[in-house]
């Protein structure tokens, strides 16, 4: 039961301040009054609220968001290694800067509308705007259940439309154009089971052996992997294997029987064990081409001119540090003369930098090394990307179910 104490001032004011119990049996003042009238019925009040379980304690808002955030908000939320990642991105980038200082219980609409009207005006996109705010309204809908503050600041501020963009669709005619300039036989393959299954990518990339019930063609898709920063891994590695796909549900079906036979003559071929992964990445890193000409300035004209008006001859220092032209000659003219002073020891490179994975295929380095180039030799007329083998996948099962006859299928 809480009580009232009575407070002499230095100057024989008397007022009195009224105490009560929170839910742990910690005692909490419920403020200072001029009578013991007025103490009694805050501590009263304050009783009644802790019974309901609606009394937190007012110092929590006063805190500031950055310390809200980072040492209670993010560290306590169950969410997905890559979700973590793109959140402390996001608070650091957008949040933080624009709140981070103020205190939870000053935060109003009109500082997060003014924070929106900042973002737009700085160039930032519409989507990147929208999942930001989404992301600040996320931790305050928590900090209004924890009694942290008792006004949610998001609620009625409206962000920039973000655009439907159209997606595209492959026709068999052009997967069959894209699939001949992939340049080897296990990039054919993973390219060719993408778009038969409509997986994405971190369950494509997870497939493995057992996956697969070779007789019956069943494919099971029960895990996904990820790629992320090695600090938001819990062993501090790059790939986090999730044991459920993204849906959280496993889901079987029926393959091909072409592409059935393609992957078994991989497995037989490659030996795989029924827990290898089907594909693999055997990235080896690449050798720069020895340099073994030196380019002739006198030969290969003027570079363009530089802000300054002045141009320099092809091939020579000058042309590449203050022309900053890049073109091959200025280029193996500058490696030529670094390799030349890292051959008596006066430069330090830096040791070449080597992907960490564990045979799973990191999804940029296929996208750079193997998709766009594909795409590019294809000149297929569109801008697709990996995961819209998935949307051809669909659109083609529309196609088949809405016809008596089969969809069409890449040549064999």
């Amino acid at each position: 039961m809480g009580y009232s104490r009575k407070r002499v001032g230095k100057d024989g004011t008397v007022r009195y301040t009224a105490y009560y119990w929170d839910m742990k049996g910690l005692e909490k003042s419920a403020g200072t009054f001029s009578s013991k009238k007025a103490a009694n019925k805050a501590w009263h009040e304050a009783e009644a609220k802790v019974a309901e379980g609606r009394l937190g304690d007012p110092r929590r808002g006063r805190q500031t968001f950055e310390r809200y955030v980072l040492e209670t908000w993010l560290p306590n939320h169950e969410i997905e290694a890559t979700t973590r990642q793109s959140y402390t991105y996001t608070i650091h980038r957008h949040l933080i800067p624009e709140f981070g200082a103020m205190r939870m219980i000053d935060i109003l609409p009109e500082h997060v509308r003014v924070w929106v009207a900042t973002m737009k005006k700085n160039g930032v996109g519409p989507a990147t705007i929208k999942y930001a705010k989404v992301l600040l309204s996320a931790i305050f809908t928590t900090a209004l259940n924890d009694q942290v503050t008792y006004v949610h600041p998001c609620r009625g501020v409206k962000t920039p439309t973000v655009p439907q963009k159209p997606r595209t669709i492959i026709t068999p005619e052009q997967f069959d154009t894209l699939y001949q300039t992939l340049p080897d036989i296990e990039s054919q393959l993973l390219v060719e089971t993408g778009i038969e299954t409509g997986l994405r990518w971190g369950e494509l990339t997870e497939l493995r052996v057992k996956d697969l019930a070779i007789r019956s063609r069943i494919l099971t898709v029960s895990r996904a992997v990820v790629e992320v920063n090695p600090k938001f891994h819990p062993d501090g590695g790059r790939f986090l294997v999730k044991e459920y796909p993204k849906d959280k549900e496993f889901r079987r079906f029926k393959l091909s029987a072409q592409i059935v036979v393609k992957i078994e003559d991989h497995i037989a071929t490659e030996k795989l064990g029924a827990n290898d992964l089907l594909f693999v990445w055997r990235h080896e890193p690449r050798t720069k081409p020895k340099l073994r000409l030196a380019p002739d300035p006198a030969r290969l004209g003027l570079t363009e001119a530089n802000a300054n008006g002045r141009r320099y001859r092809h091939g020579t220092l000058s042309a590449y540090t203050a022309g900053k032209c890049r073109c091959e000659h200025c280029r193996a003219g500058f490696a030529i003369y670094r390799a030349g002073r890292r051959s008596v020891g006066q430069d330090s490179p830096r040791t070449p930098r080597s992907r960490d994975s564990d045979g799973h295929i990191p999804a940029d380095w296929f996208r750079r090394q193997v998709w766009k180039p594909a795409l590019e030799k294809a000149d297929l007329g569109v801008n697709m990307r990996i995961h819209d083998l998935r949307h051809a996948h669909a659109s083609w099962l529309l196609c088949r179910s809405g016809s008596s006859r089969s969809a069409p299928r890449r040549a064999r």
